[in-house]
Parts: C-alpha cells; sequence; structure tokens
C-alpha cells in the first residue's frame, strides 16, 4: 500500500472574480520509508501541495489519500489530529519557540498535542536527541546552538511523535553546504532507523542529489517522475 497517493488531484485559489490553479490535475504514489523531493521553480505548486499533504488544506477536486486516509474527508478538528499522530513538518527557519529549552521545543508536540504522560515523554524526547546528537544540548536555548544544532532539533521534533511521514519545506535553505549534507545524512539515517518517509520541497541541489525520487512540477502540472535506485532495504 502506497503511503502517499494522489489522482487528478487540482487546486485552485479565488481572488475575487480571478481564479489561480496552483495544481492542475496531479497524479503520484510514494512509498513507505522514501526519501523524495518535489523540485520546481517558484510558484509550480510545490508548497500548495505539501500544504495538502500535511492536512493544512483542502484540495479542489481529485483525490489525496494519506495513510489511506482521503484528506477532503477531514475537518478542521480531524486534520489538525490527524497531523499529530501520523505527520511531523521539518520548516526551512527551523521554527523552534525561542524561550523554550532544546528539551521542551522537542517535547511540545507531545504536550500540545499526544498528551504523553511526563515519563513516557522524557523518555522519548531523550531518545531522539541522543539520535540527532543533542542530547547534551537539552538544557541550552535556540539563541544558544548553531543553525546546524537548530535543525537537528528540529528534525528530532518532527520524529518525537514516530510519524509515518515528515514534510520537509526547504529544510537546508539557511544552512552552509557542509552542514547542509549532515543534516541530509541525519534525515536519511532517521529514515532507515524509523522507517519514516521524507518528502521535501526544494530548489536545493543537494537534497536533489540525495532524493532516490525526484517529481518536477511545472505550472501545477507534475513532469514524470526521476528514480533513482534505492540505498536502503
Amino acid at each position: 500500500m502506497s503511503l502517499l497517493h494522489a489522482e487528478k488531484l487540482t487546486k485552485t485559489y479565488r481572488s475575487g472574480d480571478i481564479e489561480v490553479a496552483a495544481l492542475k490535475g496531479v497524479d503520484f504514489s510514494i512509498e513507505p520509508a522514501a526519501f523524495v523531493a518535489f523540485v520546481g521553480p517558484s510558484g509550480s505548486g510545490k508548497s500548495t501541495l505539501l500544504n495538502l499533504i500535511g492536512c493544512l488544506d483542502h484540495p479542489t477536486s481529485g483525490t489525496l489519500k494519506v495513510l489511506d486516509t482521503d484528506i477532503a474527508t477531514l475537518d478542521r478538528r480531524a486534520a489538525a489530529h490527524f497531523r499529530g499522530a501520523h505527520i511531523g513538518f521539518v520548516f526551512q527557519d527551523f521554527n523552534l519557540i525561542p524561550v523554550l529549552t532544546v528539551f521542551e521545543n522537542v517535547e511540545y508536540p507531545l504536550r500540545m498535542v499526544q498528551r504523553w504522560p511526563a515519563a513516557k515523554r522524557r523518555d522519548q524526547v531523550l531518545r531522539l536527541l541522543d539520535a540527532v546528537g543533542m542530547a547534551d544540548q537539552a538544557h541550552k536555548r535556540p539563541d544558544q546552538i548553531s543553525g546546524g544544532q537548530k535543525q537537528r532539533v528540529a528534525v528530532a521534533r518532527a520524529l518525537v511523535s514516530d510519524p509515518k511521514l515528515v514534510l520537509a519545506d526547504e529544510p537546508t535553505a539557511n544552512l552552509d553546504s557542509e552542514t547542509a549534507h549532515r543534516v541530509l545524512e541525519l534525515m536519511k539515517k532517521m529514515r532507515d532507523e524509523f522507517r519514516t518517509t521524507f518528502v521535501f520541497s526544494t530548489h536545493d541541489a543537494r537534497i536533489m542529489g540525495e532524493a532516490e525520487t525526484i517529481f518536477t512540477l511545472e505550472d501545477g502540472r507534475l513532469l514524470p517522475a526521476a528514480h533513482k535506485e534505492a540505498a536502503h532495504v
């Protein structure tokens, strides 16, 4: 069973009397434990597609199933619950909460959405911080760590609820080449360890070089996918 499956997916925005077709009949499937990039110029529909996959918006027509759930059937409350249970997010600007420590930032999704017991939360957060090499920085706040460390914390936060899917929107854009490479290697390690699917929206050639499948969007339409030989089992 595909983790993500889209058929004839469209999204149209209206501004007054003007309609803008952001996605035009998009079809794709993504399997579990994949490392996939959606690429294309600004305005091609990448962000719109990530918003749909992340249950932040509804399609205008067509079908998009995430973990065999048709996202068009989810109301606002159900979509929030679905995101909290199954989807993690990594952002270009890290989006860490400045007044919280590294530990508290990673713990935040469990407190706000999952509402795990305190002991279980602590064990899970420490496990993820150790996995991304940030356990010794747990007491620091975001302004006390580097950009690469912030993105490692963001990866841990995205994985803390054991999601099946992580959506990463330009996650290396604010990182230098060496740090970006390390973060991508970390994400691949997390994919291999946790069997999580990573889906990127990016302009970054570094991510394209690491992705096993590349989907190219142009003017809201999806070009044939480029596949590489899988690097994991």
